[in-house]
């Protein structure tokens, strides 16, 4: 089995959580106020303030004469990729929290960069055994549901180029076998969705589908997340019906943007 990555802390601290959050909540969108914020973290304004101010401080965040808060030289990311990220992550939420009332399980959406995907939005369920919000963070792409899937739509080159031997060279036990890759993700472009059985993360079952823009290029993943406990095999297919649905009026959504 592989081993367990992203176990929490044993003794969390709130203030440090947050400040993490922050930042990247302005990588990945560009931008927000104190009240944004504040709203975001579930905080007080005058928290979100300090965490804002701290930010600044370290060079993570800059305050606009707009007051709006934005990636500062420590996490600046190019234009059009805080741009992309923005405006998915604006037109998924809604579809995210849709598959939340229909599921009550946690939903996500993930976007991949080199062997890597990132969490840009999570909508957690309502139960009291659930998955947590995963947004802002960062796993192996060849761990996770939606990253598998991502990597399963690219040409053959391509995936070489992810996974070039001298990527790996100071880490060569994080590069996966490639014939073995190869051979599960051309399982998963035929199928066209993912089930991750407690390979990121122990005790956690994920189902993930794509989403595509208009020319049908892979944008993202979406998926739900849940208790290994509480996955039922047999639900499987209305787990997927569920998410390609939200997928498809989510491409919709996004089709309509300019």
């Amino acid at each position: 089995m592989d081993k367990p990555l992203k176990t929490p802390p044993p003794y969390p601290i709130a203030s440090v959580d947050h400040a993490l959050r922050a930042a990247a909540m302005l990588q990945m969108e560009g931008g927000a106020t104190v009240a944004q914020l504040a709203e975001r973290l579930d905080v007080a304004r005058s928290t979100a303030h300090r965490i804002l101010a701290m930010l600044v401080y370290r060079d993570f965040a800059v305050r606009g004469e707009d007051r709006v808060y934005r990636a500062g030289p420590v996490l600046e990311l190019a234009a059009h990729s805080q741009s992309l990220v923005s405006r998915l992550r604006t037109v998924a939420i809604p579809h995210l929290r849709r598959v939340v009332d229909l599921l009550d399980e946690t939903a996500n959406l993930v976007v991949r960069t080199g062997g890597t995907v990132r969490f840009i939005a999570s909508v957690e369920c309502r139960q009291a055994l659930r998955v947590g919000s995963r947004e802002g963070m960062v796993f192996p792409a060849h761990r996770t549901t939606a990253g598998l899937l991502l990597l399963a739509d690219l040409a053959d080159e391509e995936l070489e180029k992810v996974y070039a031997p001298e990527r790996y060279r100071d880490r060569p036990a994080d590069r996966p076998d490639l014939a073995q890759l190869r051979t599960e993700l051309k399982r998963l472009h035929r199928s066209g969705f993912a089930v991750n059985r407690e390979r990121s993360e122990r005790g956690l079952v994920a189902v993930g589908v794509l989403v595509r823009d208009r020319d049908g290029t892979a944008l993202a993943g979406l998926s739900v997340s849940m208790p290994s406990a509480r996955y039922d095999p047999q639900r499987l297919r209305s787990l997927v019906a569920t998410l390609e649905t939200a997928a498809h009026s989510l491409e919709e959504d996004l089709a309509g943007q300019p």
